[in-house]
């Protein structure tokens, strides 16, 4: 019993779906109900409760804007998260296009269209090293003008790539694609390294204002004669604990000499 009189407390759960622990499966129920409905209503599209990370998709997800600055932006003005998901996008279409050009090239390699393939496969074998790729594919084009088919197509996009990048030779070639691999390895890297720079930040964020939010009332509780404490903190209970947890998140990553600017953060 407490010394203001009241009993002290504590919470037993009875039953456990709102334990930490269920939110995957409560995550997983939502996708596939969301899957359901979509299919039912000849959607294509589906979503999946996985991160990019667990789904093993190279690409950074999008940071939450948040009330405000999702209202600035309808209106034309820039912000800071608005900003970075504009540098996230550009960042996952350059990762894209990398990865898409790194498979035309492959496609190439391993023989381009079924129809063709054991022309390409036999080109391949006997295709000297230093033989001018840029003329062999001008003569695969001449050759499929007419048929108006997907491999035209196929030999057109390689051809323009071979161009572009001036290969002439299977050597520069398969040099390219080891240039490209490495490219998008270390855009993969940058991509990583910004998401857990974004997630570090948006936790220091949340723990400030928290912080901030909560300090007068802590304040004002440690002031407080040891008798009427017991009371001020039933009262506010709630806050007393947010401001406690988040004075140690901010001490255990800022230090205590360390201050933190959450507009630069923003």
């Amino acid at each position: 019993k407490l010394k203001n009189g009241n009993y002290k407390t504590r919470k037993i759960d009875t039953v456990d779906w709102n334990k930490q622990e269920k939110a995957e499966e409560w995550r997983k129920a939502w996708a596939d109900i969301t899957n359901k409905y979509l299919e039912e209503n000849s959607i294509q599209d589906k979503v999946d409760h996985r991160s990019y990370q667990r789904q093993d998709i190279e690409q950074i997800p999008t940071i939450h804007l948040g009330v405000s600055a999702s209202q600035m932006e309808k209106k034309g003005i820039a912000t800071d998260r608005g900003n970075i998901n504009r540098e996230i996008k550009h960042q996952n279409k350059i990762l894209k296009e990398i990865a898409r050009r790194i498979k035309a090239l492959l496609n190439w390699i391993i023989g381009i269209g079924k129809e063709e393939k054991a022309e390409t496969d036999n080109l391949k074998s006997t295709l000297p090293p230093k033989e001018n790729l840029l003329s062999v594919f001008e003569n695969l084009i001449r050759k499929n003008a007419d048929k108006n088919n997907a491999d035209l197509e196929k030999y057109i996009e390689s051809y323009q790539l071979l161009k572009e990048k001036n290969i002439t030779s299977l050597t520069e070639l398969k040099e390219n694609i080891v240039t490209l691999r490495d490219k998008n390895y270390k855009t993969t890297r940058v991509l990583k390294d910004t998401e857990k720079r974004i997630d570090d930040n948006t936790k220091l964020i949340n723990q400030a204002e928290k912080y901030l939010k909560h300090k007068d009332t802590y304040t004002a509780y440690t002031k407080l004669k040891k008798n009427k404490q017991d009371t001020f903190y039933n009262e506010h209970t709630a806050e007393i604990i947010l401001f406690e947890s988040a004075k140690k998140y901010l001490k255990e990553h800022l230090g205590e000499n360390k201050t933190l600017n959450i507009s630069k953060l923003k």
